[in-house]
């Protein structure tokens, strides 16, 4: 009976015991940031109780695409190097992966509201228009649509456009093409400098960068001349692959690309393993892992920069500017690690122009460097938002180059000049 009561006792005093330390548990751990959600549509902000203290800001997020496809990985990470820069948790982020450009943007951003997120972004041009939809009918909520370029005409307060400066970077990544061109031509591999580009859509933005690579290549072989395939999507592994195939059997010797996939590297290194002499130039990632010998380098975001600034601006109650666009100067472009079969003398060309860039004395559009038609432009408008390409108060060229991303955030050269094909 004594026993008994024992371990009677002893039960009451454990259960006791657990009652009281309830409230002083360790939480259950949520799913890390570095995962993404498992499929399209799904949110993996962490279904935990919210923290005793609300944060300042919460952002939701809505990517047309997710984790495998470079442009997005590159918003992706940027978004969470920013939130790690400025305290931001996991919680503080609700996440929409391969969202399509359609009426479900919109869902996603209204849905994002609902959960109570201050702060919306989007990350395709073609979320733009649902973004600001949404935007108009919350006027207490910041939103703001990448690579757009409605926000100035819109007159809303809460609705912004963002981009870098990738021309800059394209610029630099063409250098390293042109290098490597002169090398091979220098060489005897190649008689005819004909460079090849995978183009997504035939937009300002895809343009403005394959314009920007050409003439650094141009800056190093001016006798360079470049053919533009289109795929008409920013991600298709195939299409893009078969575009640099196509290309390539044109006789072009380095395959640039503003496609988000490793398509055109992995085919130029087939052909490359083939015994062909040609090399690509990615956007976005690195390459090497794609085309181990055959890339030489790719223009690249890091989109850090840009939501570092936007979460801190926020979190001390200032106030968001209507277009942001930022390139070398403030380390928001660049290029990722030069491949093993660079020519020799890159990473110092590399540098003098990534100089000149940051001090402002080389411009990626300057007129002496190219012309339409045969001639020199002298006057270019800016794209003012409204369908037709051109504004009718906003002269783009100013003190002999074009002042690109200067009045809107979004890139807006779309001038076809001079050595430059487009084939589709």
């Amino acid at each position: 009976m004594k026993k008994f009561l024992a371990l009677f006792l002893a039960l009451v005093m454990t259960l006791a015991l657990v009652a009281c330390g309830g409230n002083n548990a360790a939480p259950a751990e949520t799913a890390p940031a570095e995962t993404p959600a498992a499929q399209s549509g799904d949110s993996a902000a962490a279904e935990t109780p919210a923290a005793p203290e609300a944060s300042k800001l919460k952002v939701g997020v809505v990517l047309v695409g997710d984790e495998n496809e470079g442009y997005t990985f590159a918003h992706i990470d940027g978004i969470r190097k920013a939130a790690a820069a400025v305290g931001l948790a996991d919680s503080d982020i609700v996440w929409f992966y391969n969202i399509p450009e359609s009426e479900e943007c919109y869902d996603k951003c209204i849905e994002c509201v609902e959960q109570g997120c201050t702060l919306v972004i989007t990350n395709s041009y073609g979320h733009q228009s649902y973004c600001q939809q949404a935007a108009d009918e919350n006027p207490e909520v910041q939103f703001i649509a990448m690579t757009g370029d409605t926000a100035m005409k819109s007159g809303l307060a809460n609705f912004h456009n963002a981009f870098n400066m990738t021309f800059e970077s394209r610029y630099v990544s063409g250098i390293v093409a042109g290098m490597k061109l002169k090398e091979m031509m220098d060489a005897g591999l190649v008689t005819d400098p004909h460079i090849g580009y995978v183009g997504a859509f035939p937009y300002a933005e895809v343009v403005s960068g394959y314009t920007g690579f050409f003439l650094g290549i141009k800056s190093i072989v001016p006798e360079a001349h470049m053919d533009v395939q289109y795929t008409n999507s920013w991600f298709n592994i195939q299409d893009e692959g078969k575009a640099a195939e196509a290309l390539m059997a044109l006789g072009c010797c380095i395959i640039g690309q503003h496609a988000d996939s490793t398509g055109a590297p992995k085919a130029v290194q087939t052909a490359k393993d083939n015994g062909q002499a040609v090399y690509s130039v990615g956007y976005n990632i690195d390459m090497l892992a794609a085309a181990p010998t055959a890339a030489l380098t790719s223009s690249t975001n890091d989109w850090s920069v840009f939501y570092t600034e936007t979460f801190q601006t926020l979190l001390d109650g200032g106030t968001l500017p209507t277009d942001w666009a930022k390139g070398y100067e403030a380390g928001a472009v660049g290029i990722t690690p030069l491949g093993p079969e660079v020519a020799e003398g890159t990473a110092e060309a590399v540098k003098v122009a990534e100089d000149a860039i940051k001090a402002g004395t080389l411009h990626v559009f300057d007129t002496k460097t190219f012309t339409v038609g045969g001639a020199e432009v002298t006057s270019a408008l800016t794209f003012d938002s409204d369908g037709d390409w051109t504004n009718d108060t906003n002269e783009g060229i100013v003190d002999g180059y074009y002042h690109e991303s200067e009045y809107i955030s979004a890139p807006s050269f779309s001038l076809r000049i001079d050595g430059i094909t487009e084939l589709n």
